[in-house]
């Protein structure tokens, strides 16, 4: 079901469109930059301007800085486009060249705004005449961001949708710390990497989905906003409540290696693989992909609070963002390493029956569905999902 908007906004919208579209942009750097009349190629610098524009506008898209992780994307994005690679600064010495092989309108970098990216920025934009702009895609500014490209790149509808649904994706989680006990809050250490031991610190854009969902960061002892290498050693001392880790292999393993069992969160099986395809849930990269992990992360860290099934609410956010409609089985091989252990009464368990009791299954109806309905069904956005996380080993 389509958003309603008031009238005034989506005047606005064609305001702020026709303006962008016709002249200057000015950029999150502070950036002036004139803008062509038409954007109809748009090459991205780096993986969350890859999101942003391929959520947008997938047809203007000429290329992919990095690969997304399969099989989850329509059949159109599948298809060879090129990979080229990060654009901005200074390891990316072919920047140049893949503008004069691609022949794009407009270059977007997505992230972190620094003096020197801006430079490097105004520097590229001179040696290929074509513009470039910088953009902020910090989790809060998020809405703003979708509305403002979505302008640029001739798509304010599709704009305001999604920057409509990333409000009520961040509302929600700030609803839930407004209502969680600072007590109640998980302490959490982000494992990153194939063995674990890279973490992000508060602050970072790595961790920023965590620091929005109000955990306890395990790693701020070591500083902020950078990301940093650590031992087992020290994740021990730090005893996280949970561990989230963003890739297969360190998940797999962790269990067996003898470094990592005394890590409280390992001998109490709270370690949780977050979901990476097409594109990350909690990093990986740090751009609007985020958003369908502050659900994740609300479900994870709030169980309590939670009611509706997450799977409705991938399915919702899989098929705005990214237009794939996903199936039953498709679902089930996303959400599965992620599924929340079952629970069992004490007298199945003496008979060996194992059938969940105090946790329904995911895709069960919720205590209040109508009869032959689901709760939540038809709504644009699910207000509350439900209890999500990787299987306890």
């Amino acid at each position: 079901m389509p958003f309603r908007l008031p009238i005034a906004t989506l005047l606005l919208a064609v305001v702020i469109a026709v303006t962008a579209r016709a002249g200057e942009y000015t950029d999150s750097a502070g950036r002036r930059v004139a803008l062509p009349d038409q954007v109809s190629r748009v090459l991205t610098a780096g993986p969350s301007a890859d999101v942003l524009v391929f959520a947008l506008a997938p047809d203007k898209l000429v290329g992919w800085s990095r690969a997304p992780q399969p099989p989850y994307l329509p059949r159109r994005a599948m298809r060879s486009l090129p990979v080229t690679g990060l654009m901005l600064g200074p390891e990316a010495p072919d920047a140049v060249a893949a503008v004069s092989r691609l022949h794009p309108d407009l270059v977007i970098a997505a992230g972190m705004v620094t003096p020197e990216r801006a430079a490097r920025a105004d520097q590229l934009q001179q040696q290929t005449g074509v513009p470039w702009i910088l953009v902020d895609d910090s989790m809060t500014r998020t809405p703003s961001l979708l509305r403002s490209v979505g302008a640029v790149l001739g798509v304010s509808s599709r704009g305001e949708d999604l920057a409509t649904y990333a409000e009520h994706a961040i509302d929600l989680l700030r609803g839930r710390l407004l209502i969680a006990p600072a007590r109640a809050r998980p302490s959490v250490y982000y494992a990153r990497g194939a063995n674990g031991l890279e973490t992000a610190l508060p602050g970072s854009p790595a961790a920023e989905a965590i620091d929005e969902a109000g955990a306890i960061n395990v790693a701020n002892v070591l500083g902020r906003n950078e990301r940093v290498q650590v031992t087992p050693d020290q994740v021990q001392g730090w005893a996280p409540d949970v561990i989230i880790a963003e890739q297969r292999g360190f998940y797999d393993s962790v269990r067996r290696n003898p470094a990592w069992s005394q890590v409280a969160a390992v001998r109490d099986r709270k370690v949780y693989l977050a979901p990476s395809s097409p594109f990350g849930w909690i990093d990986d990269p740090p751009g609007i992909n985020r958003l369908i992990g502050l659900y994740w992360l609300s479900d994870l860290l709030y169980r309590d609070a939670t009611q509706e099934d997450l799977r409705d609410t991938v399915g919702e956010f899989y098929g705005t963002f990214y237009k794939v409609k996903l199936t039953g089985k498709e679902l089930d091989a996303l959400i599965k390493p992620a599924e929340p252990p079952r629970k069992t009464d004490p007298m199945q368990a003496l008979l060996g029956i194992d059938t969940p009791t105090a946790l329904p299954l995911l895709g069960a109806p919720v205590p209040g569905t109508p009869p032959g309905g689901r709760r939540g069904s038809g709504m644009p956005l699910p207000l509350a999902p439900s209890p999500m996380a990787a299987p306890k080993y």
